[in-house]
């Protein structure tokens, strides 16, 4: 069995849990209001913002055994520079504050998936990283253009408000490929061990994420629905 393969169906059980998520069930069940998902994008944003600092991070790390790896990060710093600012752009085409978004703190659970982050880069093994890539790439294939469908429909969102969720549903689709390749190169054991204990770990703390934002209440619910 390939890495990319074993590492697929050693988080298969966290990956499903974090996908039960009510708020995602729902949410694909066309149970929406417009406040979760702008919750949805501020916490987006505080996570998305770290993106290619994590990368550079990732990066400055690898070991000389590993620095096949860094053309693979560039490319990957290039294509993620300034995807925060689409969420913005997003939140604005809401009629939201895009503003008070961007100065506003992450919720506990999002600061302590980017901490969590940081820290396996610095203290443990830099290619750790890559089980966050895993989760949120795989995440946003998985559900990001279903979801987009979902919310937009039943609250009259303009196309202008998912330039994030459908550009990443896309975007991370051939991600994913190049993901797959990459990890199929990687053949210490202890390597390949750091990356599905990361990856169990931020399926946990990204489904965290999800269980922070606000539930849609039923009056939403029923509103949207009707």
């Amino acid at each position: 069995m390939s890495f990319h393969a074993r590492l697929l169906a050693e988080t298969a059980s966290e990956r499903a849990l974090m996908q039960s998520v009510p708020i995602i069930q729902g949410c694909l069940r066309g149970e929406v209001s417009l406040a979760s998902y702008v919750a949805f994008l501020r916490e987006a944003f505080h996570h998305v913002r770290h993106t290619v600092p994590l990368l550079q991070a990732c990066k400055a790390a690898l070991p000389p055994r590993h620095a096949w790896l860094r053309e693979a990060l560039d490319e990957y710093i290039e294509e993620e520079a300034g995807h925060e600012e689409w969420i913005l752009a997003d939140i604005a085409a809401c009629g939201c504050d895009a503003q008070a978004a961007r100065a506003s703190r992450p919720g506990v659970a999002t600061e302590l998936m980017v901490a969590y982050a940081y820290d396996g880069i610095a203290r443990g093994n830099p290619l750790s990283f890559f089980g966050m890539v895993l989760v949120l790439e795989g995440s946003s294939v998985a559900l990001a253009l279903l979801a987009a469908e979902a919310i937009q429909k039943p609250l009259g969102l303009p196309d202008a408000a998912f330039t994030y969720l459908r550009s990443h549903g896309t975007l991370d689709l051939e991600h994913t490929a190049h993901f797959q390749q990459l990890m199929d190169l990687i053949e210490d054991e202890r390597d390949q061990a750091d990356i599905i204990h990361a990856a169990k770990l931020f399926y946990r703390l990204y489904g965290d994420v999800f269980r922070s934002l606000p539930l849609p209440r039923e009056t939403e619910v029923a509103e949207v629905m009707a």
